[in-house]
C-alpha cells in the first residue's frame, strides 16, 4: 500500500491549491497511491496522520512532498521516521528522495530535520519581529485593516436619514451589519 500525506496548516491554503498541488505531484510518481489529506489541525492533533501511521505495514509507502508536511520539529520527525522504519515501511520525502534505514541515512534525516526546525523558528523570529516592530509606530492597529475609512463611513450614515439599509449598501457598498454596527457606534458617542 502507498499512503500520500498532503497538509495545510490554514483554511487559506485549503481553499488555494496547495493541497491540490501536493496531492498532484505525489500522484505523478505514484498514481496509485491512497492519498490521506489533513487541513488547518494543530500541530499535536493530526488524527488521519496517526491513523496512516498505525495502518502503514511492512513494505508499504509513506509519501510526503516536502519534510515540514510530515513534522514540526526534529524530535517528532525522529519518532515517525523510528516508528515507520522499524516496521519496515518505506519513506519517501519527494524533494529529498527516500529515507534510507542506515547509520548515513539517519545522520542525513537527522540533519535535515533539524534545519527545518531551525528554518521555522526563524520564520516565527522574523514574523514577531516585524510585529514588534510595527507596534512601535503610533497608528498600529492590529489585526485586518478597516475596509472602509470614517469619511465613507459618516457619508453612509448621513445617507440612512433618507434611505434604507438596503439601498444605502447597495450606493455606497458597505455591509448592513457595518452599518448597523456604526450607528449603534454613533449612537453611543
Amino acid at each position: 500500500m502507498k499512503y500520500g500525506y498532503a497538509r495545510v496548516s490554514t483554511k487559506g491554503q485549503l481553499d488555494g491549491n496547495s493541497i491540490e498541488e501536493q496531492t498532484n505531484k505525489i500522484k505523478v510518481i505514484y498514481p496509485d497511491v491512497e492519498i490521506v489529506v489533513e487541513s488547518f489541525s494543530g500541530a499535536k492533533e493530526r488524527p488521519l496522520f496517526n491513523q496512516m501511521l498505525e495502518s502503514a505495514k511492512e513494505n508499504d509507502y509513506v509519501v510526503v512532498t516536502k519534510l515540514d508536511r510530515f513534522c514540526r520539529s526534529t524530535k517528532e520527525g525522529l519518532g515517525y521516521i523510528d516508528l515507520l522504519l522499524n516496521k519496515g515501511v518505506k519513506i519517501h520525502i519527494l524533494n529529498m528522495g527516500l529515507i534510507e534505514n542506515t547509520p548515513m541515512g539517519r545522520l542525513i534525516v537527522t540533519n535535515l530535520l533539524a534545519f527545518a526546525e531551525f528554518e521555522r523558528a526563524m520564520i516565527i523570529e522574523r514574523t514577531q519581529g516585524g510585529k514588534a516592530i510595527a507596534k512601535q509606530k503610533i497608528d498600529f492597529r492590529e489585526g485586518r485593516p478597516k475596509k472602509f475609512n470614517s469619511k465613507k463611513i459618516n457619508h453612509a450614515m448621513e445617507l440612512l436619514e433618507s434611505y434604507s439599509y438596503k439601498q444605502v449598501e447597495e450606493m455606497t457598498g458597505i455591509s448592513k451589519s457595518t452599518l448597523v454596527r456604526a450607528k449603534r457606534k454613533q449612537s453611543v458617542i
